[in-house]
């Protein structure tokens, strides 16, 4: 039987020792004050209630998982495992287990990234800066974003999008008041001030995503209806009665010294201009077309 393809590449274990090579002669104990959190880490917010659960695991058992490191100067940049770094320093341990591995900023970034959504561990507006800094900081196109982690090109351009909020929703999204599913709603309005309200709505009433979906859809109908009765309101406002209609066709009819005949309703019609010889009609044509 064939393995499954993994659908996030090779991640975090492109950076381990495979095959018959002894991971434990690959692992280094490092002191844990020469240890900096990564540049390329996506995520910035960390729930120390899960650190403090991991660091009494940590006491217990220790760590199971190495940390991926790089060596910078003198310290070294956690490529992955700045959670169990944290909680090791929570735990009180001097020396933590690790890989030393090297890699391009790029490839950090990368598999930084893929770590964390592997875990689960990005709220959705950290994993919308990561993919736009990848895009924007090493050319990476939406398709090869999507081979490196594993996701659809809609999905991602859809998380991308979150970015569009304000930092009042966007503080909503990362502390779980709103979901992405309710966020994606609520971006089909275009006004920050609708967003910001309906969001507010959504967060005081405790609207599922699909009652968010209805709310949004009843807003822009009204919308909708609101402008095309106004279009039609001007388009009144502009009609001509019918006492203006047949004064016009009259006028008109003096001036050409023929029949014409003037049909108009909500701002828009016809004129016809009647002629009844060849010879009428150039009559015509020549006196509407000269200068």
């Amino acid at each position: 039987m064939s393995r499954r393809k993994s659908g996030l590449g090779k991640g975090i274990d492109a950076l381990i020792p495979s095959g018959n090579e002894d991971l434990t002669d690959s692992i280094i104990e490092i002191d844990i004050n020469d240890i900096e959190p990564g540049d390329a880490q996506p995520r910035k917010s960390f729930d120390e209630e899960k650190i403090a659960q991991l660091a009494q695991s940590i006491k217990e058992h220790g760590i199971i998982q190495p940390l991926i490191v790089m060596k910078e100067g003198s310290v070294y940049k956690i490529i992955a495992g700045e959670r169990r770094w944290r909680a090791a320093r929570v735990a009180g341990l001097k020396k933590v287990p690790a890989i030393e591995r090297s890699a391009t900023p790029q490839e950090v970034m990368e598999l930084a990234l893929i770590e964390n959504i592997q875990r689960e561990d990005l709220n959705p507006i950290e994993e919308a800066e990561a993919y736009s800094r990848l895009m924007t900081e090493h050319n990476i196109t939406q398709e090869r974003l999507s081979e490196i982690i594993g996701k659809s090109r809609s999905a991602i351009a859809n998380t991308i999008r979150l970015l569009n909020f304000n930092d009042e929703i966007r503080e909503m999204i990362i502390n779980e008041e709103i979901t992405a599913g309710h966020a994606r709603a609520i971006l089909a309005l275009e006004s920050e001030e609708e967003r910001v309200k309906v969001a507010r709505e959504v967060v005081e009433k405790g609207y599922n995503v699909r009652q968010t979906e209805s709310l949004v859809k009843k807003i822009l109908q009204e919308k909708t209806k609101k402008k095309e009765k106004s279009e039609e309101s001007t388009a009144e406002d502009n009609t001509f009665s019918q006492i203006e209609i047949k004064h016009i066709q009259n006028m008109l009819r003096s001036v050409l010294g023929t029949k014409v005949k003037m049909d108009e309703a909500k701002g828009r019609g016809k004129i016809i201009i009647e002629y009844y010889s060849p010879d009428e009609r150039e009559r015509l044509i020549d006196y509407l077309t000269k200068g």
